[in-house]
This record gives C-alpha cells, structure tokens and sequence, in this order.
C-alpha cells in the first residue's frame, strides 16, 4: 500500500498486499476504468478497516472519514454511500480472491520455512443466513435463503491455522460436491465430518493416493477383516480394518475403522486409507477438527460477516473475501512477530492503535515497554 498508509499500524497490516499486482489485476479487469475517486485499492482498505471495527453498514463507513488519519490513508475526505453501494456490487470478486490466495501463498513460505511437513488440513463449509425477500437468487428452502463458505483450513498448530482455499456457493449446494475441489494436495492429511461420507469417493481417493480421516456415520454398514490390538487405559474403544457397505454396494478398497471416545463421552466412528499411524495418532488428528469450528465462530463473532453491505451476490462474495483477507493479515503479522498473542488480541490492540506509529503496535507483541 501507498507510503503515507505505511507510517501507521493500519498500514503495517495491510503491507503484505502486494500493490503491484493489486494493480494489474484492476487494469487486466479494467476495474477503475471509469473510477476517480474510490479505487480498488481505497475500496480494499476501507471495507478491511470495516472489518476490524465492525461497521454494521455502509453509511457507518461513510461517516469514518470524518477521522483524518482514514481520510489520509484513502486519499480523499469524504465518500457516499451510494458510491459505496456501486463500488461493492461492481467489484470483480475474482480480484479479492486472487488477493486472498496471494496472502495464503506468503503463509504457506513461512510455514515451509518453519519446516512443516504433512500439514494437516480440515474441510467443512458454512451456511451464511440470508433475507429471502432481498436475496430471492440464494434461496434453498421454502422460507429461507442463504450462502455456504466451503472452506479448506490449514492446522500449523493449536495457536495457529489459516484459511487456504475457498469456494462459495447458494446454501442448497450439498458439501460432497464441494471435496474434490477441496482435495488437491496428496502431501497432506484431510479431515472432514461425515457429512462428506461418499464411498465411492473414498476409494477414488485412496487409489490416488490421498490420506484421509472422516467421522463415519453411526448407521454404515461394515464388514470386519481383521482387528488391531489397542493401548491399555486408551480413548480408543476399537481398531480394525474393514470393507465399508453391503455386500451389493462396498468399497473396492479396505478402510481402518476406529471406535473413539469423545470429551463428551460420545462414541465415533472414524474411517481412514492411513495404516502406518497408530490408534492415538489417528484419534488426535480427527480431534483437531474442532478448529475449523473456532475459525467459523471468530470470523461470525469478529469479522463482518454477519450482517452483509449490499444484497448482490457479487457484493456478498466480496465481503466474505474481505473477511478471510481480513484473517491472513492477522495470521501473517503473527508469524512475522513470531508470536503466540491470539489473533483476537492483535485485533484489540490494532484497533486501538489504527493510526498511531506502527511501532507502537508492534512493540505490543513481545510486552515491551512504549518509550
């Protein structure tokens, strides 16, 4: 971003945008072709500046420039929200999501740089309610309509994880359809939840060599071939390997089925291709499914995403873009600052310290002392 939004803390978050390509992105889209005031680049700033302190609509936006330190980072000094409005729905989504991608790939070199290999990485999706009177097009029920995120996230470790690809679709598009678009990587592990259950697909999967675990659902039919001891004093109730389905409709391949013991106390049934890690190792890696859970509660929670700013398609797309977009930066300054502060706290102290010196933000991180 530009020189005069760098002095500030909100321009240190917004530094890993690359400018540059940012540009050529609007110009091969011809994006501010007819634009002189609110440019891509003053549009990307101000809806992520909405995300961090929560504006519940465009006219709020609006009303920011009245702050100097926004007025300066933009370039300009005040903002309509009908030019708002036109702006979010003109918006070639394409864009944001090449942006978003661009900040998963600088992730993605630090995390190699860490040395992890193997990374874990969990699919689910998410249903975002709409209006059906102002959203007819996302209708899926007879009285309802809405979006779904399918979101792939990367587990690094318990303090850290990131959103590594998105899709979105109308809330009626079932997820199953959603996997093989999601699953690319054969250098990884995959956790999804049985909602993603095809056998079919298992097998296909598994001849191509992707590694998975999945919850099986509690009414699947299994044939047991042969059965693993398990460890004394262990959550793993049962271990073996079976064939999945009946006799007229099974998979081609044989599956390791493990009966496991929740925190609740709740018995399930997990399916994986993997037979080189024991019970407890395949246990802990399906537990780690509850972090796509958090990840969806604190984009609801502290990202705006749940009340949206325009009622197109286009301008919803954008602003969930904008919300993940919004949760790289904050991943990325934490790995750059190497620290184990929670994202919800960089918020905090970044929303106190928007326009202040960025080293005011920044010393933050390792406790020290402001001068």
């Amino acid at each position: 971003m530009d020189k005069n939004t760098l002095k500030s803390s909100f321009g240190k978050w917004v530094s890993p945008i690359n400018t540059k390509k940012l540009f050529e992105q609007v110009e091969e889209n011809k994006q501010d072709y007819y634009t002189k005031k609110l440019t891509t680049a003053a549009y990307i700033k101000l809806m992520l500046l909405a995300q961090l302190q929560g504006f519940e609509s465009l006219e709020e936006m609006s009303d920011a420039l009245i702050d100097d330190g926004l007025q300066k980072a933009l370039g300009f000094e005040s903002i309509s929200t009908s030019q708002l409005s036109r702006k979010n729905n003109e918006m070639n989504p394409m864009i944001l999501s090449h942006l978003f991608l661009e900040l998963v790939y600088k992730i993605k070199g630090i995390q190699f740089k860490n040395g992890k290999y193997m990374p874990l990485k969990i699919i689910d999706s998410s249903t975002l309610p709409l209006n059906l009177t102002n959203h007819k097009w996302a209708k899926f029920r007879k009285t309802k309509a809405g979006v779904k995120l399918h979101l792939r996230l990367v587990f690094m470790n318990k303090d850290t994880v990131y959103p590594e690809k998105a899709v979105i679709t109308t809330a009626k598009e079932h997820d199953r359809n959603q996997l093989e678009v999601l699953v690319d990587d054969k250098e990884a592990m995959y956790v999804f939840d049985r909602g993603y259950v095809d056998y079919e697909r298992f097998d296909r999967m598994t001849d191509e060599g992707y590694f998975f675990v999945s919850r099986l659902k509690k009414n699947a039919i299994t044939r047991e071939v042969e059965s693993f001891s398990i460890p004394k004093d262990s959550t793993v109730l049962s271990d073996k390997m079976v064939y999945i389905g009946s006799t007229q409709n099974r998979t081609e391949n044989v599956f390791r089925l493990l009966e496991v013991v929740d925190t609740k106390g709740n018995i399930l049934r997990l399916i994986t291709n993997r037979f080189d890690l024991d019970s407890e190792e395949i246990s802990e890696i399906y537990r780690q499914r509850w972090t796509i859970e958090l990840f969806f509660k604190w984009l609801k929670q502290h990202v705006k995403i749940k009340h949206f700013y325009g009622m197109s398609e286009t301008a919803i797309q954008n602003q969930i873009f904008l919300a993940l977009i919004a949760y790289c930066l904050h991943v990325l300054i934490q790995l750059e600052m190497r620290s184990k502060k929670s994202l919800l706290r960089i918020s905090r102290w970044l929303n106190k310290a928007l326009w202040k010196p960025a080293y005011i933000w920044i010393r933050r991180f390792d406790d020290r002392s402001i001068p």
